[in-house]
Parts: structure tokens; C-alpha cells; sequence
């Protein structure tokens, strides 16, 4: 026989109040409509649950128990129900995955936006390539991903997504290499890159452009974050691929020459992607989207290149 929680808010109002005439005036009931509750929930659990003989009305033994539990199921019910109303204040967690180079570059002032305007709501962010966080998402196991793809590949499909910005890959090299500006893949061949590990788009972009020509692919060094790749790049380890926001504000840009390569031309585009949104989130990803779009435009208007 299931429990009516009902019964149950009758009998922890009673606890509460040391008393069915408090009780009753506390739920709005009558007071024999209290005791009947209350008895109905003593016979569902075969137990007796008030001491009647006690003034206040104290639990037993067993009702203590189920006292404690008791209210802690209807505070996960209220939790419950409260989701499902658009007017709550965000609250629970909000998963969040993004690669690194834009949780790096972008993340900073829309995520202390969240914090300030859902003090509630609990922030999870978690750093990856895009491919396996829109697998993730898919899965159940993010919320929210902020991908970037190549500009001929569409957003994962049957999702919503919203675009964020786009702008062009650079081809970068230390000046001390004394590279031509102007070059195709087949000229870079017999130089390494420098690139993220696998799992990148960028990377792979780069691979099947040189497969299909039939280059080898000569990675000198695998390295994350761009900070740390531009530092290589500028210090001679090979040439590397960097969004052109990203150079603008690097602190090794003046020691690195742009590349024009002919046959290697690559814009990509960023993402905010996720399922239909519970109430809850509604207006925390709407905020984080804003957020997002003003970061990446403030960027891209401190390139022109972009």
C-alpha cells in the first residue's frame, strides 16, 4: 500500500506542534481530519507513531524514526516540485563542459555573473575537446557544452544550439625560422607542429587536409593550452595552429609571423549546445549565453583580423 504524503505532513505537523489543535489550524484541517490522517499512516506502517497519553503529544520510539525520515522526504518533496516551477530561484547544479581554451579566454566574467545572480545554483564545468563533450551531453552526463567546429560542420544534430562567434585559424611560426609568408602544405612538410593532443578538431582539420594530399603528418610536439604552444612556437619547436583571438592577446605575438597558406584556409565556429532545458535552468543558461556572446565579441573587437 503506497504512503500518501498527505498523511505523512499531517503527522510531522503534529510533532512540530505538540498538539492536533495547533496542527489542524496549521494544515487548515479539522481536527478530526488530523487524527484520521494520522491513524491512516500508524496502520499503513503497522505501527504506533504518537505517544496519546503525553502532553504535548510526543512521538514513540518508532515515531521519532519516522519523524526524522518523514521530513526529510518532504523537504525533498518541496525540492522536487520546485523545479518544475519556472518561478523558483535556479537552484541544484548545472553541468558545464567547454574546451580549455575557452574556459581559459572566456569563462571568467559569465561565470562570476552566474555566481552572483544564482547563489543557489552549483557550477560543475569540465574541460575537453568538443567531440567527446557533445558526446557527453548526449549521454546525460552535461547540461550544457560550449563546442567549436570546423565552419562546414553543423552543430550536433537534434539539439538546440546557439552560435557564439567565429573567426579564422592562423597558421603561426617564430620569426627566427625564416619561413616564407607565403606557403602551402606541401612547403611545411618536412616541418613539425606543434599542437594540441588528440582529440582537438583543429588537429584533426589539419591531418585529413594533409592525408588528402598525401603529406605526412609531423607532430614535434603535443602541448595543451595555447599559452603554452605559442610560447613553443615563438622559442622554434615547429609552427602551430592558434584562433586568431588568442594571438592577439598572446604575449609572444610579436615574436611569431602569420602564415598564409594557400591550400589550408580554416574558419571555425562556436556553440552553446544543449538538450530542452529544465525550468530550473532556463534563465542560468540564458544569462551564461549573454555572457558568452558579449566575451567573444569584446574579443574578436580587439582583432581586426578575426
Amino acid at each position: 500500500m503506497p504512503m500518501n504524503t498527505r498523511d505523512l505532513h499531517a503527522f510531522v505537523a503534529v510533532v512540530d506542534s505538540g498538539s492536533i489543535v495547533q496542527a489542524a489550524a496549521t494544515l487548515h484541517l479539522t481536527q478530526p481530519g488530523v487524527t484520521r490522517r494520522v491513524q491512516s499512516l500508524e496502520t499503513m506502517l503497522g505501527l504506533q507513531l504518537l505517544d496519546r497519553q503525553s502532553k504535548p503529544l510526543r512521538p514513540t520510539a518508532a515515531g521519532r524514526e519516522v519523524y526524522l525520515k518523514g521530513r526529510q522526504l518532504l523537504h525533498a518533496e518541496e525540492e522536487l516540485m520546485a523545479l518544475t516551477r519556472p518561478d523558483a530561484e535556479p537552484s541544484g547544479e548545472l553541468r558545464l563542459g567547454m574546451p580549455p581554451f575557452v574556459a581559459e579566454r572566456a569563462l571568467t566574467t559569465p561565470i562570476d555573473c552566474l555566481r552572483e545572480s544564482y547563489p543557489l545554483l552549483r557550477l560543475r564545468i569540465l574541460a575537453g575537446w568538443s567531440p567527446s563533450l557533445a558526446q557527453r551531453m548526449e549521454q546525460g552526463d552535461l547540461d550544457v557544452v560550449v563546442v567549436v567546429f570546423p565552419e562546414n560542420m553543423p552543430p550536433p544534430a537534434g539539439m538546440l544550439a546557439h552560435e557564439l562567434g567565429r573567426q579564422a585559424i592562423k597558421v603561426v611560426a617564430s620569426r627566427s625560422m625564416n619561413l616564407r609568408t607565403r606557403v602551402s602544405l606541401k612547403d611545411l612538410a618536412a616541418v613539425p607542429w606543434v599542437l594540441s593532443q588528440d582529440g582537438c578538431g583543429m588537429r584533426a582539420t589539419l591531418r585529413r587536409a594533409l592525408e588528402s594530399q598525401g603529406l605526412p603528418f609531423n607532430v614535434g610536439v603535443e602541448a595543451s593550452g595555447a599559452d603554452l604552444q605559442l610560447s613553443l612556437v615563438a622559442r622554434g619547436a615547429g609552427i602551430g595552429l592558434v584562433p586568431s583571438d588568442l594571438l592577439a592577446d598572446s604575449h609572444c605575438r610579436n615574436q611569431l609571423k602569420v602564415l598564409s597558406v594557400s591550400d589550408f584556409k580554416v574558419s571555425v565556429v562556436a556553440w552553446l549546445v544543449h538538450r530542452p532545458l529544465p525550468p530550473r535552468l532556463e534563465a542560468p543558461v540564458a544569462l551564461l549565453l549573454a555572457q558568452l556572446r558579449k566575451a567573444m565579441a569584446g574579443r574578436r573587437s580587439r582583432d581586426p583580423s578575426a
